[in-house]
């Protein structure tokens, strides 16, 4: 025997002493609830994962400027024996990384820089660099001059003269 929907529904509504309609009303409200609560879930997982990688494009893009920066100066060197003192010389000083800020720049080689208090150090307070020192600042903006302290882990570093280029957690 086959009950209709509306009847069922009715003798439902009826046994717990309500109208149908105030029952259609109530699961209705349940299903959204569900529905608003699966929606956060995905969201709580989503969000994330989109955001590392947002992280990760950005620090691809960052190290790929240094490399086209790292091109430039090479191609200037050759020409004329000498780094740049600057990114202008290159034409490379407007150019800026995935988070706005301008690449940091320093000539190492020939400079005749005093000691090595400017120069960015790593874990063992070595220089990275003989040559020229190049970075990007990272997503917080803040660089050190050891890329192990809190506000240089995350620049986008050239190391080893040019033999490393990416996040400086990972060097």
């Amino acid at each position: 025997m086959r009950i209709r929907r509306d009847t069922y529904d009715a003798s439902i509504a009826s046994f717990w002493g309500r109208d149908s309609a105030y029952c259609q009303l109530g699961f209705q409200l349940l299903e959204l609830l569900i529905a608003i609560a699966v929606v956060g879930v995905l969201t709580a997982i989503a969000v994330p994962s989109y955001t590392m990688y947002r992280d990760k494009a950005d620090n691809a893009t960052a190290a790929a400027g240094i490399l086209a920066i790292e091109q430039a100066i090479e191609r200037f060197y050759t020409e004329n024996n000498k780094f740049p003192d600057n990114l202008n010389q290159v034409n490379m000083g407007g150019l800026k990384d995935p988070w706005g800020n301008a690449y940091q720049y320093l000539r190492i080689h020939g400079a005749g820089l005093k000691g090595a208090g400017m120069l960015r150090k790593d874990g063992s307070l070595h220089p990275l660099n003989t040559d020229y020192d190049l970075c990007s600042m990272g997503k917080n903006g803040i660089t050190a001059t050891q890329i192990i302290s809190g506000p240089g882990k995350d620049d986008i570093i050239r190391a080893n003269n040019g033999d490393f280029i990416g996040l400086a957690a990972d060097y």
